[in-house]
Order: structure tokens, then C-alpha cells, then sequence
């Protein structure tokens, strides 16, 4: 069976679909949660988050949408991110207590580790600063975004228009232009 057939059958209320896609994806979630370090907390903290975002993922899945693997890996990560999110207590200081670790599929040709603590520092910086400057939608939008996802995947992972998510993203860039390039 597909992961979609799984899924259906699943949100049917077979309870060994849903075991089987837990079990399937569980590496998933623990490599997205393996990529972020949580300040005083333990990284299980993440890995059941991510869980809970798998779990999301499967319940409130649309087929007409991204397939199920792009769905289940945005909501995984937003889990994840979210919980992060939370654990700063400030809405707009998202990002005062995370530090990604790696980013999978992150390229760093690098063969000095000094420079690649270096890149992992200024992702980390700027996330920190673009964070302040936009909504929560907006910065979900951007991460998403940045890490290579299209509108409409972004659109049917958020479960909004394309159109607002298209409004976001520009709002996002004419904000960062502003107040980074001028």
C-alpha cells in the first residue's frame, strides 16, 4: 500500500495503518528533531513533538494536496518549531532558544570545521533576527521556503490559500529588504 492508501485507510480507523505509518516516519521525526537543540530541555522533548506533528500529519491530511511524505515532513517540522517557539514564552522572540544543529540537505562543501560552526552560527543569527521582524505566519512561510519548499506545497502543509501564502512570502521579502538591503 502507498502512504496516501495507508493514510486513508488510517484516518478509517485502522489502528495498524496508523501503527504502521508511526513506526515508518518515526526516523523522519527523529532526524527533523535531531536537527534542533532546545534549551534546558531534553532532545525526546522534540522527538515527541514531532510525533505529535506526525500524528497531526496523518489525521489532517488532504489527498489532494502535496503527497503525504512532503505533508508529513512540514508538519513534523512545524511541530517541532512550534515547540521551540513556546518554550521562549515571547510570540515575537521565536527564536531565543533554539539552535539548529544541522540542516539535513544543507550542502556544506566545507572541509574546516570552524567554518561550518561559522555558517551554523549565522543561520542561527539570522533566524533569530528575521524572526523578530515577522509574524508567525510570515516565518513559517520563510523557513519553509528556504528550505526549498514551493508555494503550493507550502499552501497544502499550512492548509491555507496559495494566495495568502503568496501574500506572506512577499510581505516577509519586502520586509527583509527594508530593513536588512536599505
Amino acid at each position: 500500500m502507498t502512504d496516501e492508501e495507508l493514510v486513508l485507510s488510517a484516518k478509517g480507523g485502522n489502528k495498524g495503518a496508523e501503527e504502521l505509518l508511526l513506526n515508518k516516519y518515526s526516523p523522519l521525526v527523529k532526524a527533523i528533531a535531531a536537527r534542533f537543540f532546545l534549551v534546558g530541555g531534553e532532545s525526546e522533548d522534540l522527538v515527541q513533538e514531532g510525533m505529535v506533528g506526525l500524528y497531526s500529519a496523518i489525521n489532517g491530511y488532504n489527498k489532494e494536496g502535496a503527497n503525504f511524505s512532503t505533508y508529513a515532513y512540514t508538519c513534523i517540522r512545524n511541530a517541532v518549531v512550534d515547540a521551540i517557539k513556546k518554550s521562549g514564552g515571547n510570540k515575537n522572540s521565536a527564536l531565543n532558544n533554539f539552535v539548529p544543529i544541522v540542516e539535513i540537505g544543507d550542502k556544506i562543501s566545507s572541509v574546516n570545521p570552524e567554518d561550518e560552526i561559522i555558517l551554523q552560527e549565522s543561520r542561527r543569527e539570522f533566524l533569530q533576527k528575521i524572526s523578530k521582524d515577522l509574524s508567525s505566519l510570515e516565518f513559517k512561510v520563510t523557513l519553509m521556503y528556504l528550505d526549498g519548499m514551493s508555494v503550493g506545497e507550502i499552501s497544502s502543509a499550512l492548509q491555507k490559500e496559495q494566495k495568502s501564502v503568496s501574500n506572506a512570502l512577499s510581505r516577509a521579502k519586502s520586509k527583509l529588504v527594508k530593513q536588512y538591503l536599505q
